[in-house]
Order: C-alpha cells, then sequence, then structure tokens
C-alpha cells in the first residue's frame, strides 16, 4: 500500500506540472493553429525571474511568482507580435510560425544564459516539510504543486467557459472569420491568448525548477512531453489536455517505479504510438472531413 500511496503522490505531482505547461500550449493552437516552440524557454524563464526576483532583489516568494507571471506574459505578447502577427493569413502559416518561434526561444535562451551563466542554480521557492500518510513521507513542495494547478485549471476552465473573454477566444478558435464579423477583436485575442499561455509557463517553470534545478535549457523535456500530451489528447483540446496530462504523469511514475528512469521514456513514446495509431486525431480529439 505504501507503494501504491508514493506512487500516486509521484504521478500527481509530475501531472500537475505538465498539465499546467500544456494547458498554455494546447490553448494557443486551438485558438491560432500555431505550435509555439518558445514555449519551453518562456518555461526556463519564470524559473530564473522568481529566482532573481527572491535572490538578488530579497522581494518574498509572492513577488518572484508574480514577476514571472507578468514577465514571461509580456514575453508572449512579443512572441504574437514578432512572429505570429506578421504571418496571419498567409498561406504558410504553421510552418512559418513553427520556424520563427524556435529562433525566438533560441534568443530567450542565449538571454538567460548570458545574465545567469550554465551553472544549475537552486530555486530559491522552497516549502519545507512533508505530510506523512501511512509510512509514506510527502514533500509539501509536492503538495504546494498540486494545489497551485489545481487552482489554475479550474481558473482557466471558468475563464474559458464562463467569462465574455473566454466565450471570444472559443469563437475565435472555431471560426475567425465569423468572429471577426460578429465585433471579435481578433487579434486582441490572439495576443491575448499567448500573454496567458506565457504566464502559464512561467508557473511550470517554477515548480519544475522547484524540484530539479534551474538550467538555461531545462524547459526542453517539459515542452517535450507536452507536445506528446497535446498530440494524445488531440491538438487544440484543452480539456483533454488536462486529464491527459495526469494520465501521463500516473502512468511515468508507475514505469519509473518498475522500470527504471532510463526506460520509462521509450515505452511512453510507445504507448503514444500505438494511441495514434488506434486514434490518429487524439484521445479526446474529433475527426475532420475535408473535401478535396
Amino acid at each position: 500500500m505504501d507503494v501504491v500511496i508514493q506512487i500516486i503522490a509521484s504521478g500527481l505531482t509530475l501531472g500537475a506540472m505538465y498539465a499546467v505547461s500544456t494547458v498554455g500550449l494546447s490553448l494557443v493552437y486551438g485558438s491560432l493553429n500555431m505550435l509555439n516552440m518558445a514555449h519551453g524557454a518562456l518555461l526556463a524563464l519564470g524559473g530564473y525571474i522568481c529566482f532573481y526576483t527572491m535572490t538578488a532583489l530579497g522581494l518574498p516568494a509572492l513577488a518572484g511568482v508574480l514577476a514571472a507571471i507578468v514577465v514571461c506574459g509580456l514575453v508572449g505578447l512579443l512572441i504574437y507580435i514578432c512572429t505570429a502577427a506578421p504571418m496571419l493569413g498567409s498561406a504558410q502559416f504553421e510552418t512559418g510560425v513553427f520556424i520563427a518561434t524556435i529562433g525566438f526561444g533560441a534568443i530567450v535562451e542565449n538571454v538567460i544564459l548570458r545574465m545567469f551563466g550554465p551553472q544549475p542554480q537552486p530555486q530559491s521557492l522552497q516549502i519545507p516539510g512533508d505530510i506523512v500518510i501511512g509510512h509514506v513521507h510527502i514533500p509539501n513542495q509536492n503538495v504546494m504543486i498540486l494545489t497551485v494547478a489545481l487552482v489554475l485549471m479550474v481558473a482557466m476552465a471558468l475563464l474559458l467557459k464562463r467569462s465574455r473573454l473566454g466565450r471570444a477566444i472559443r469563437a475565435t478558435a472555431q471560426n475567425r472569420d465569423a468572429a471577426q464579423l460578429m465585433g471579435v477583436r481578433v487579434g486582441w485575442i490572439y495576443a491575448t491568448v499567448l500573454g496567458l499561455s506565457g504566464g502559464l509557463a512561467a508557473v511550470s517553470g517554477i515548480m519544475v525548477s522547484s524540484l530539479y534545478s534551474l538550467l538555461p535549457n531545462m524547459g526542453g523535456d517539459p515542452m517535450l512531453k507536452a507536445f506528446i500530451i497535446c498530440i494524445v489528447a488531440g491538438l487544440g483540446n484543452v480539456t483533454g489536455a488536462v486529464i491527459a496530462a495526469i494520465a501521463l504523469g500516473l502512468l511515468e511514475a508507475t514505469l519509473q517505479y518498475n522500470l527504471g528512469v532510463q526506460y520509462s521514456f521509450a515505452l511512453l513514446l510507445f504507448l503514444v504510438i500505438i494511441v495514434l495509431i488506434w486514434r490518429p486525431y487524439g484521445l479526446f480529439g474529433r475527426k475532420q472531413v475535408v473535401r478535396l
């Protein structure tokens, strides 16, 4: 029983981190049909901004988190202005913005490298202590990550389902031209979506670095897993992405316990291939019929 509790606790923590990162990616793709390859760099930037705010400026943890969200949200807005906006409506939008965001992400990573150096740094935001369930000690840091992720997911669900902004985002995702005719400011919606995605990436970066360490390229692995989750769930399906993230976290924790870290990721990729052979449009995606 203790082993089961440990696997569930680790899996939920991993799933919570993946969910926060994946929702931002899925939201951007669902709204703009855009794969934001700079998402991992934003994740790293968020972790470093929180670290700098708390260590160099001596401000409390909440200020560090808010600073990271604001800075990464503004960088997300800059991604829209510099990469997506000039290409909107072009025939090669998806390919062009894919390449452009790779370059933007490389710039952000190099800025981090210049400012903070290549050495790993411990994240300053730490919650000491643990909770004991049976003979299992669950760190308060893990509980904090799970709680923050849950609050963010509920907030995003309410935003998308109940608010005027959320309805505008969903309308734009379904049919941009129709939404524009109904008075929706499509450019502003796209910029807002990328800003929200940047803020979520910042929180995810703080979560990841609080368990591991800060590195300029630390966003690569979480972004890869976020892409895998998006594909398995169905590109653009935000609700499906959250469910798939939790499931993947639990599965990864189980595989790591039974097979070890070195084999778990390879087996995850194999399972993803099986899922895509079975449902090429994702577990929660919908079939699309295109007339030629």
